[in-house]
């Protein structure tokens, strides 16, 4: 199968499992990046840019994580982004429980049909939706963490949001230097000897 169909694929065409939320939306927005990426990002929900744009983290916040992906030696191309819920919210508001649910199949298929090195949550609702716990981010940023999600074992970074870095500047350094730990634990980052660090090397 082509990385082409394998990503028509993981698309969500058409669902209309969370009436507010198909109420509030303008379109489902998918994942983007390649079928095979090393390096997985997974937010919340499409925000206001995303909804109009169809894609996530276009706006502010995906600038932050340009940049920094960037400051990593890596692209958008090169890595996976994704978000536990595919629409909007109304008023931008954290996704419910049971919308997180009933979205958790879709990300379930996404994950494990991408098998990525590991997978970077962006923020408190995707770090504990996975992780099926409590997360100080804060504290836990950087963290590595197994989890599982559907039949897809995986291993988890727990990140901030890059939207905390606009709020705070002061959370900016600790944002960037995960997004670098990301790199170099999916193997995406080069290491002094020429090498490539992998998760066998933490």
């Amino acid at each position: 199968m082509s990385e082409q169909s394998l990503d028509a694929d993981l698309c969500v065409s058409d669902c209309e499992r969370c009436p507010a939320l198909v109420e509030s939306r303008s379109r489902i927005v998918n994942g983007t990046g390649p079928t095979d990426a090393d390096l997985v990002f997974v937010g919340e929900a499409p925000g206001a840019n995303e909804d109009e744009q169809g894609e996530p983290f276009v706006g502010r916040s995906g600038t932050v994580l340009d940049d920094a992906l960037r400051d990593a030696g890596l692209a958008r191309a090169d890595v996976r982004i994704t978000n536990c819920v595919r629409c909007r919210p109304p008023d931008n508001r954290d996704p419910h429980s049971d919308e997180l649910a009933d979205c958790r199949g879709y990300l379930a298929e996404e994950l494990a049909r991408v098998d990525p090195e590991l997978v970077v949550t962006l923020g408190k609702v995707p770090s504990q939706h996975l992780l099926g716990r409590s997360v100080a981010v804060t504290s836990e940023s950087g963290e590595v963490f197994d989890a599982r999600v559907g039949d897809a074992a995986v291993r988890l970074l727990v990140c901030l949001h890059p939207a905390a870095t606009l709020y705070d500047r002061s959370q900016a350094d600790a944002f960037e230097e995960t997004v670098r730990t990301a790199a170099e634990l999916a193997g995406l980052a080069d290491s002094d000897s020429g090498g490539q660090a992998s998760l066998g090397d933490y």
